[in-house]
């Protein structure tokens, strides 16, 4: 025991020195990117997949898909998710899937429509192929983990360390952001996003995988820390994580950590004897403590400009009419293309450009639900609804999965806010199709 919790301190010391590395010499972020796959491969292929080594490789990159895009490290936007996706596959040439992952074809079918549309309404200013990858990439990339997944036997301890293989590129993003920015106090001076607390990327990914981050560091100190050791290191990334991401001023990835949190506590509680609600209880109140010291203490940092901007309010304190960031008007503005376009939408990608036409102004979706409608028209909501009832008709016979609630409310929200610009809510939302248990008695790493 004393060995695993050595090597677990080193693994993360590990991780924060890839950022100090990366850091002084930028250029190695692109090796380490290659690396992964490089190595990823080895791995599935000496092994055979046998221990799921596929979810491994593929948690790591998405963990590390932040990191390599803020250092410049991503060979093209869509390195991760295609990776994830070769991944996926190469492990159900070994370990197969379930038949019954067939839904997901379904999904990737009522997609193919709009991309006839795209192809014939585009202009010829429009870059198809581009807006295409842009546009399906993530959906695409939801789909194939999500074959892989499908009812995929695993016990919670492989799970949890699939979610330490996510979390610890997670250490080396935030240590990044630290040596980007160790004062916080000399870059924040308003109340909007700050690409400076970021490490110079977007703040909506940056705090998105932060926020991540955060759910899986708290998971490892609630449920698997055994010693003062472990306490400490879980308890102080959980910490660390929290306040870089507060930090960032981006909003959704925070509450989008918080309710992951909640979910699971709910969950716990919930299955808990009365001896077990007790502990729980006093877990809670903990946590609100904790959570309660974070906050001031960024607060403090920031000089009291991060409680405006979870107030929505601007550095004077004054109310702003827009509360998410000028999203409201661009899911409505979606919401009025697919009442004009319902059965077949306006075309995979092209959604940006018919607003366009109105505002002057070409500007992504960060909403996935609405994007989906606008572009695909009814062919997207079916495509939706598959996504949004599939998990709960698995999850009937699979309540040993206690992390199905919080992953199934990462991906939902994520979208709401994010839309799918990282492999992070494809992968997430898979997750939550696995049949997990306490103990598999025979060949583990096959789908039914």
């Amino acid at each position: 025991m004393k060995n695993k919790k050595l090597s677990y301190l080193a693994i993360i010391v590990f991780h924060a020195l890839i950022a100090l590395i990366i850091f002084v010499i930028p250029f190695l972020s692109k090796i380490y990117a290659l690396l992964i796959v490089l190595i990823g491969f080895i791995v599935i292929t000496r092994n055979e997949n046998r221990n799921n080594e596929a979810l491994f490789v593929s948690a790591y990159l998405v963990g590390a898909e932040v990191f390599l895009r803020m250092t410049a490290g991503n060979f093209n936007n869509e390195y991760v998710k295609f990776s994830v996706m070769a991944f996926m596959l190469y492990g159900m040439i070994y370990s197969n899937f379930s038949k019954n992952a067939f839904i997901y074809f379904i999904y990737i079918i009522f997609l193919i429509p709009a991309i006839f549309v795209t192809t014939s309404e585009a202009t010829f200013n429009v870059d198809v192929k581009k807006v295409l990858v842009f546009n399906l990439s993530g959906p695409l990339c939801l789909a194939i983990c999500a074959v892989y997944m499908f009812k995929r036997r695993i016990t919670f301890d492989k799970l949890q360390n699939i979610l330490i293989s996510l979390g610890l590129p997670i250490v080396t993003t935030t240590v990044y952001l630290f040596l980007y920015t160790p004062n916080i106090k000399d870059v924040v001076t308003g109340t909007q996003s700050n690409f400076e607390t970021s490490g110079g990327f977007g703040p909506n990914q940056v705090s998105t995988i932060l926020g991540l981050g955060m759910f899986v560091f708290f998971t490892q100190l609630v449920l698997f820390s055994k010693s003062r050791l472990q306490l400490l290191i879980n308890g102080g990334l959980f910490i660390f994580i929290s306040y870089r991401g507060i930090v960032t001023f981006s909003r959704g990835g925070i509450i989008t950590a918080a309710a992951m949190i909640a979910c699971l506590f709910a969950v716990l509680y919930y299955f808990s004897n009365a001896e077990g609600k007790r502990k729980f209880s006093f877990v809670f109140v903990l946590t609100i403590l904790i959570g309660t010291g974070i906050w001031f203490y960024s607060s403090f940092q920031t000089h009291g400009l991060i409680e405006k901007r979870y107030a929505n309010k601007d550095a004077r304190g004054r109310e702003k009419k827009d509360r998410l960031g000028g999203r409201e008007e661009i899911m409505n503005q979606e919401t009025d293309i697919f009442i004009d376009n319902p059965i077949f939408g306006v075309g995979a990608g092209m959604s940006k450009y018919e607003r366009a036409l109105i505002t002057h102004e070409e500007v992504a979706s960060h909403n996935e639900i609405t994007r989906m409608f606008s572009e695909h028209g009814l062919f997207g909501i079916f495509a939706f609804l598959i996504l949004l009832i599939t998990p709960f008709t698995l999850y009937i016979n699979n309540k040993q999965h206690i992390y199905f609630f919080s992953f199934f409310v990462f991906w939902f929200l994520t979208i709401n806010h994010a839309a799918m610009r990282t492999a992070a809510p494809a992968f997430i939302y898979a997750l939550s199709l696995l049949s997990v248990q306490i103990k598999i008695p025979e060949k583990t790493g096959e789908a039914n």
